[in-house]
């Protein structure tokens, strides 16, 4: 492996770890994190061994959600003196569902250049591999973790277009696509993700109505870090599905209750669909483009 030449100073590289396959590890990252003066990191005892396993021997500073905005400005007050930081994350890029923004937000605000080294991140892994349309989409993280604020999460991206993308862990990952075939319709096609470039990976592409079925039918399914990456709303927004009167009463209740109660309410006064007078809602909400 080539030696890189040593690191400009006070730059905070972003840098990408494997989610699983060491050897999705690339070079350039190696070679920066080699040469950094710290390395910052959320658990100093799990970026270790990979760090050991390159021959990686630099500080570590824990960094992680509880103390990031506290600790933040220590590293900003390094960088200002000239040291080079390098900031990952457990598995794959840093920031994606993981802490560093407050760190790179205080990078810009004081002038010091932030140097992303990409390499591999599970949501664009299960996305290109999804068969599901990658032209637009959105990463929504984990899902709350109650059922009714769960499933509330999920009603309010029902009428969404763009395909989505979430984490959740093993021992909720039945409880969530439960919760996603009550709000989402069952033809809605979605992908399981779990355990991407490790031994036992998984990639299945199913429907909403199947989803939970499959999962529950394999023990092996139930096992592991999940990516779910769900379609978009594939329908036409159907405006023309309710009367000028329906609307007007979801107009009425839009200006006086959440989009949430209101649209129940709408549904329950006019006998429209739920999903119809959410993309209803959407729209008015939203109002013309401009």
């Amino acid at each position: 492996m080539k030696r890189a030449l040593p690191l400009k100073p006070g730059l905070l590289y972003l840098v990408a770890t494997p989610i699983g396959n060491l050897s999705d590890f690339g070079e350039r990252a190696v070679q920066v994190l080699k040469h950094v003066d710290l390395i910052a990191c959320e658990d100093t005892r799990h970026s270790r061994p990979l760090l050991d396993h390159y021959g990686i021997d630099r500080p570590l500073f824990a960094l992680h959600e509880h103390n990031e905005d506290k600790l933040s400005t220590q590293l900003i007050e390094r960088l200002e003196r000239g040291e080079s930081i390098a900031l990952i994350s457990d598995a794959g890029t840093p920031l994606i569902n993981d802490p560093g923004y407050p760190l790179v937000r205080t990078a810009h605000e004081t002038g010091i250049r932030v140097v992303p080294i990409p390499g591999p991140c599970a949501l664009i892994a299960a996305l290109c591999a999804s068969g599901l349309p990658t032209h637009r989409f959105a990463f929504e993280g984990f899902p709350p973790r109650k059922t009714i604020a769960r499933c509330g999460f999920f009603e309010a991206l029902l009428s969404e277009r763009r395909t989505l993308i979430f984490y959740e862990a093993s021992h909720r990952i039945e409880n969530t696509l439960g919760d996603m075939a009550t709000v989402f319709p069952a033809s809605r096609r979605i992908l399981i993700a779990r355990e991407i470039t490790k031994r036992y990976e998984t990639i299945v592409l199913t429907t909403m109505g199947e989803a939970l079925g499959l999962v529950l039918a394999n023990a092996e399914m139930q096992l592991g870090e999940f990516v779910l990456v769900l379609e978009g709303d594939t329908s036409l927004t159907s405006s023309f599905e309710m009367t000028p009167d329906q609307r007007h009463v979801l107009k009425t209740l839009l200006d006086e209750l959440t989009l949430k109660t209101a649209v129940k309410l709408t549904s329950k006064l006019t006998g429209v669909r739920r999903e119809t007078v959410y993309k209803v809602a959407l729209d008015l909400a939203e109002g013309p483009p401009t």
